[in-house]
């Protein structure tokens, strides 16, 4: 399928952004050291206890060996995802022009995290074991485009529906197979890069296995736990291409705010944990119904994360929902459809002694179809 890079609206050959580029290659091909580091730190804690103890922390001593050997398999498949990323997309010639060797010397435990954070994603996205959280999450989002286009009443070839935040692009995947036109829209270049191998490289079903949780050390009730492996993808991705062909599903790499800005040319918008990505969420929301056609709908799903809330270098604000509410109807939005406390987990490891859950807010808001489209620059 197609991707293309807008990241930024920049020139695919500007510095800054070649850089960025390969040094998220780096990330990926440093995931290996980087975490058997880790263990091995533990390992040769071990090694200097009295043999009393190493003998009692023996079952412990053979997990983390296993952990090892999960490691080395998960980045055999960030090998992979990692190999040919410079023909990724269509419109960009990225060059290896700057020394791989000084990008690594420049990852941090940050970078590595942003990396497990990745395949966490194909446990949520693309596995079997990850359909509970996909039912929880996208379910209600696909039920309300296909009430709204039911296929007797329009043509869904013509409906464009956009996915800002797409992530590994399961949502938007599923909008494609049933019918619509669909473009997921992502800015993390991590996230790109394992959409890409996914719907480009998975021409079947279970053909690779990650260790999701393998990282996890904190409240496994066993052992297993940690270096349990999920399997994807469990649809195959090119179903959707022998069904609709290739031009029913695109991604776009860049800012959500920056590449869409032509007015009311999206019959959809469909967000799943997005509005609370940006600093200041009513420029999230006054760029989405600026794109939406008049009649069109915009359908959300997700908490109030604010990802910059705790940041020093970024402003951010943090409104509650209730604010959001009064700033979605003074721009124009008339609210449909409400639910709240809706239940929701994030590549959650089902068998943790811990565990977090959202109880999200879900809408469907129309943009009134007797505007005046003139008058809304």
């Amino acid at each position: 399928m197609s991707f293309e890079n807008e990241l930024n609206g920049r020139d695919s050959n500007d510095d800054a952004e070649t850089e960025h580029f390969f040094k998220i290659i780096c990330a990926f091909q440093s995931y290996r050291k980087f975490s058997m580091s880790t263990i091995n730190k533990r390992l040769n804690y071990l090694a200097t206890m009295p043999e009393e103890q190493q003998n009692a922390f023996r079952n412990y001593t053979e997990m983390l060996n296993e952990v090892k050997r999960c490691i080395e398999l998960n980045s055999r498949i960030l090998r992979l995802i990692s190999q040919d990323l410079g023909k990724m997309f269509e419109n960009a010639q990225h060059k290896w022009e700057r020394s791989m060797t000084e990008l690594r010397n420049k990852m941090t435990s940050e970078d590595i995290d942003k990396v497990q954070i990745t395949l966490k994603q194909f446990y949520r996205d693309w596995s079997r074991e990850g359909a509970v959280e996909r039912d929880q999450a996208y379910r209600p989002i696909i039920e309300a485009i296909e009430a709204y286009f039911p296929e007797n009443a329009c043509h869904r070839e013509d409906v464009k529906v956009l996915v800002p935040g797409a992530g590994l692009g399961r949502l938007a995947f599923e909008i494609a197979m049933r019918g619509f036109t669909c473009q997921g829209n992502e800015f993390s270049f991590f996230m790109l890069f394992a959409a890409n191998f996914v719907l480009n490289r998975c021409s079947g079903t279970y053909m690779h296995t990650v260790y999701p949780w393998v990282l996890q050390t904190d409240n496994n009730m066993t052992s297993t736990n940690q270096i349990t492996g999920v399997t994807f993808p469990d649809c195959n991705p090119s179903d959707l291409f022998t069904k609709h062909g290739v031009s029913r599903y695109t991604m776009v790499a860049g800012d959500f705010l920056e590449v869409y800005d032509t007015e009311s040319e999206w019959d959809c918008v469909a967000t799943c944990f997005f509005i609370d990505c940006a600093n200041n969420v009513y420029t999230f929301i006054e760029q989405i119904y600026k794109i939406l056609k008049p009649g069109g709908i915009w359908v959300n799903l997700g908490p109030l994360q604010y990802h910059f809330s705790t940041s020093l270098s970024e402003d951010s604000l943090e409104p509650s929902y209730e604010v959001i509410k009064d700033i979605i109807r003074s721009i124009g939005f008339e609210m449909k459809k409400e639910e709240t406390g809706i239940k929701t987990t994030y590549s959650q490891n089902p068998s943790s002694m811990l565990k977090h859950y959202y109880e999200c807010v879900f809408f469907v808001c129309v943009k009134p179809s007797d505007i005046n489209i003139d008058s809304q620059t």
